[in-house]
């Protein structure tokens, strides 16, 4: 057989193949909008997206994924499947921290698909308040970078906000340098937001020492005036390079190259129990010997594993703090429920922020 027949055989397979799956993708969009009709009809108020149920698809493809495709595209053509069939289902309207190009977007489409209304909003608050006035159904906010730590606004927005935790996705962050100059010496000015401009401390004292280090409130924003501007770079990812058509003079500048940062999905749904959850608490107690001791008590007695302890001014005394806790597990296991029932004893205010399923790749 020449190289031609084998090369036409193989097309004719791979047409076959196709027609396949779009058949198949159909049948399960079909299959979505039946789901649809059987939910309306029993609470026309029904809710359509299931954090729980998607974190399940998902795992279970990735466990069931035989290759030569790896778990992560893998898992981005199923969610991107998920998100155009729960739009048949439901419009979804998502808040993020604008403007467009900005990592939080990127996570936004990684977590919702590209199905999804996605609406920019100006800083965090925003966020959060457009998420309580339900112009959106949700919001996603960053929450912390494994190189610069937690995001404190994120954390100071849930200390007066109703809304709960209804997801979180990680995104691994890639840095780079963005200019409409040809060479980076003749970068004269470098826009970024702070984290960005920490996240590469090291480069930037290396290769461009001395350029002005502008900060500005995101990368998009740096992006959009290292455009309008000679002698101006930006610190951004790929999608503000394609908006603002700018050129990648360098690649992955972070310092380090496992720089990931978390974000939250913020509603006002409660997420049923899934296969692999966690949850989030607020809890705040007086300044007294042996407090925080008592917090972490409750947990310790009750088996429960903490991942994660932040602190926070409470904005009400003076060195009188909160602390934002993840715990392993749903809120409504038994062992969790008494671990947060003696909480309650030794606490001022104990307040579950959501439980939900833990980041999928």
């Amino acid at each position: 057989m020449s190289v031609d027949e084998e090369l036409n055989q193989l097309r004719t397979q791979i047409d076959s193949l196709d027609e396949q799956i779009l058949k198949l993708i159909s049948e399960r969009a079909a299959c979505a909008q039946k789901v649809a009709e059987v939910k309306r009809a029993e609470n026309p108020e029904a809710e359509f997206y299931r954090p729980e149920r998607e974190a399940e698809v998902l795992k279970r493809i990735i466990e069931l994924n035989p290759g030569p495709l790896g778990d992560e595209e893998m898992a981005r053509l199923f969610r991107e499947i998920m998100s155009a069939c729960l739009a048949l289902e439901q419009s979804l309207k998502v808040a993020y921290l604008g403007p467009e190009g900005t990592f939080t977007q990127a996570a936004v489409l990684k977590h919702f698909g590209y199905s999804v209304g996605t609406e920019p909003m100006g800083s965090i608050t925003e966020v959060f308040r457009e998420v309580e006035a339900r112009a959106c159904q949700f919001g996603v906010v960053p929450i912390e970078n494994s190189t610069e730590g937690v995001v404190n606004h994120t954390l100071d927005c849930f200390l007066q906000s109703p809304l709960k935790i209804c997801g979180e996705v990680e995104l691994r962050i890639h840095q780079h340098l963005l200019s409409r100059q040809n060479d980076p010496k003749q970068i004269k000015r470098l826009y970024s937001h702070p984290q960005s401009l920490a996240q590469c401390r090291e480069w930037l004292n290396i290769y461009l020492p001395d350029a002005e280090l502008i900060t500005v409130n995101s990368n998009a924003e740096a992006a959009r005036r290292a455009a309008d501007e000679d002698n101006s770079g930006a610190i951004a990812g790929e999608a503000a390079a394609e908006l603002y058509d700018l050129q990648i003079l360098q690649r992955n500048i972070e310092d380090n190259p496992d720089n990931t940062t978390r974000f939250l999905i913020i509603g006002h749904q409660s997420v049923l129990p899934g296969v692999d959850d966690k949850t989030t608490l607020l809890v705040s107690t007086r300044n007294r010997p042996g407090s925080l001791y008592h917090l972490l008590a409750a947990f310790a007695e009750n088996n429960v594993s903490l991942s994660r302890i932040e602190s926070r001014p409470s904005h009400c005394v003076n060195w009188e703090y909160v602390f934002f806790l993840d715990i392993s597990g749903h809120a409504t296991e038994p062992h969790i429920q008494k671990a947060i029932k003696q909480l309650d004893s030794s606490a001022e205010m104990v307040k579950v922020l959501g439980s939900y399923p833990k980041a999928v790749l």
